[in-house]
């Protein structure tokens, strides 16, 4: 049975949060004029088209047409039914609300399948878990875990665990809470025995590190060896339906309220310098899973924050690294930065020799800025006791400086250099210009290529929909203007499906004897399509007051717009007659024309 919330209780829930500190938790806001704007969490975009109207407690995105009030934000982005949506905002409000809806009854925000792939991992994480923390078997890899640096506090928060020897542990523990062999296989649970129809555990004797979605569900493992001999050193889940490394950031769901609060993310390059840095008070770190940053990690970042600090390694696979992520980060128009660890040194080692006091002053808070870290990752492995080497260097960071943008940037790092190698100012700036303008050109030659499609969604739209959506948004403020419109249009349908759609939702709705609100009805709104549309409506920008005049001339607008149609038609249909020679026909079908041209003005 559906827990039912009184409509009251729903109201005063909706009331007590502000829908931008909501979507806040998951996109990066900055406001411009009345409204906040960021990046669509909903789909993959560069340039902002996700608006949230603090004024009517709407958001709306013009590039994939999400929209709705606080409790479908929440239902869409976390995947959850209104119930627990509801639920969601009301423990975030403060306001008290008892609800009877078990678990299990839950649906996730995985298809069924899939979600059966998580509540194994979930049930099978939590055993882990428990036999690291409270078990003999798992003393030794408690042990060793707590001798390199782990405290019980951080093994706790990232849920780490131990799985056991056998090669059935897993098997039998899951099957007999229902879960069936195959789709284990397929969760990357188990392996299938060549030999036989039987299956084994994938991770034997190993420490086991949960690996997490972007909404704290657990999906996947890095499973460390215990024993030394064993191979390889790391085996990690591989893909499956729910897991893609390609777009998992490690500590994405712990560390995203941090990166809001603190206004940057600390990219490290595995999951052990995370638990190490929270474990040191950088609470904002995150990191990818055994593979090179990739276009859906930066748009994960680019929802939370403009500043990216890179920490990686000091060797040179970690500075390459650290070039590689910079570059397609700075690409997308992030402020990077470097931190810098003395040589030989990751993050963990600092941390356990300096101690965290160090770690965050002297590395995270004196990181470089992305141009600094160029000229440092160009100058690397060179000797600049050799004249070759030296200016090869040079011409290196002259290409570099000649790719700012910012003149006083450019300057600055140019007479570093100058000072540096005693060479004249002048000289490095005639070379800078010469490397400005063949970039000049390159970019001109590349604009003319790329001549842009003017989108979509800033066409101006038709004047019939903007008559119709102008109607609809006063329909959907007061009953006695909807009924008035539609008395006024003949109870005529809307042109547009949707439109109609709408009309007559909000009609059912209203004859329940529910208020006109646009943001009660979103929630009685079961499509997701019809709920955009609504929301876009709801964007536009209108005065308050109904003006009577603007009202008739949309109706007006709407009932010609018909007749222009059917005139459109008639001369289909007359200019068909004429090349039938039927020519009383088109003559019958001209009077028509004429008919409905003198009827268009109402």
């Amino acid at each position: 049975m559906t827990a039912r919330i009184p409509e009251d209780k729903i109201g005063e829930i909706r009331q007590s949060v502000d829908i931008v500190d909501i979507v806040s938790d998951y996109v990066q806001l900055k406001k411009q004029g009345r409204n906040y704007f960021g990046l669509c969490p909903f789909h993959n975009e560069n340039t902002p088209s996700f608006s949230v109207a603090p004024e009517k407690q709407i958001y709306h995105c013009f590039g994939c047409g999400a929209g709705g009030n606080v409790f479908n934000f929440v239902m869409d982005v976390e995947g959850i039914p209104f119930i627990e949506a509801v639920s969601v905002i009301a423990g975030k409000g403060g306001v008290p609300l008892q609800i009877d809806h078990p678990e299990k009854s839950r649906p996730g925000r995985y298809p069924a399948e899939q979600q059966k792939m998580v509540d194994a991992h979930e049930l099978i994480g939590k055993l882990y878990h428990h036999l690291l923390i409270n078990t003999k078997e798992g003393a030794d890899a408690l042990e060793y875990l707590l001798s390199r640096g782990f405290t019980e506090e951080g093994i706790r928060k990232f849920k780490i665990g131990y799985s056991l020897p056998e090669w059935d542990m897993a098997v039998k523990y899951l099957k007999q809470r229902g879960f069936q062999e195959e789709e284990l296989e397929k969760a990357g649970l188990l392996i299938k025995r060549e030999s036989s129809d039987g299956f084994f555990d994938r991770f034997r004797n190993r420490i086991m590190f949960p690996l997490f979605d972007s909404h704290g569900k657990m999906i996947a493992f890095s499973a460390r060896a215990v024993n030394p001999e064993d191979s390889p050193k790391y085996l990690n889940t591989p893909e499956t339906a729910v897991f893609n490394k390609s777009s998992l950031l490690y500590n994405y769901h712990q560390a995203r309220s941090e990166i809001r609060r603190q206004g940057f993310a600390v990219l490290f390059e595995g999951f052990a310098d995370v638990i190490s840095a929270d474990q040191a008070d950088v609470k904002n770190g995150v990191a990818v899973m055994g593979t090179s940053l990739t276009q859906d990690h930066v748009q994960l970042l680019k929802r939370l924050t403009d500043t990216i600090i890179l920490c990686f390694d000091s060797d040179q696979a970690g500075l390459e690294a650290s070039n590689r992520a910079g570059a397609m980060l700075a690409e997308q128009g992030l402020e990077v930065k470097a931190a810098l660890l003395p040589q030989g040194m990751d993050p963990d080692d600092y941390i356990q020799k300096y101690g965290s006091g160090k770690f965050q002053k002297d590395i995270i808070g004196n990181a470089l800025a992305w141009t600094a870290f160029k000229l440092h990752y160009y100058r690397t492995g060179k000797n600049m006791q050799n004249e070759g080497e030296k200016l090869k260097f040079i011409e290196e960071a002259m290409f570099e400086l000649s790719q700012l943008s910012n003149p006083i940037e450019r300057e600055l790092y140019t007479r570093q250099i100058a000072e540096e190698f005693s060479i004249s100012l002048e000289v490095l700036e005639k070379q800078q210009k010469q490397l400005v303008q063949v970039q000049e050109k390159r970019n001109r030659r590349k604009k003319v290529a790329e001549q842009p499609v003017p989108q979509k969604s800033r066409a101006i739209p038709p004047a019939h929909l903007t008559a119709e959506r102008y109607l609809l948004a006063r329909m959907l403020r007061d009953d006695e203007t909807a009924y008035r419109i539609m008395d006024m249009l003949d109870h005529r349908p809307f042109y547009y499906d949707d439109h109609q759609a709408i009309v007559t939702y909000l009609f059912g709705y209203l004859e329940e004897g529910n208020p006109a609100d646009p943001l009660l009805f979103l929630d009685y709104l079961p499509d997701k399509k019809l709920r955009s549309v609504v929301t876009e409506i709801e964007m536009m920008a209108m005065d308050h007051e109904d003006s009577e005049k603007e009202i008739k001339d949309c109706v007006n607008y709407v009932l010609k717009f018909e007749k222009m149609l059917m005139i459109k038609e008639k001369q289909s249909e007359q200019r068909e007659a004429e090349r039938s020679n039927n020519f009383e026909k088109a003559l019958d079908i001209a009077q028509e024309i004429i008919a409905l041209r003198k009827s268009l003005n109402i």
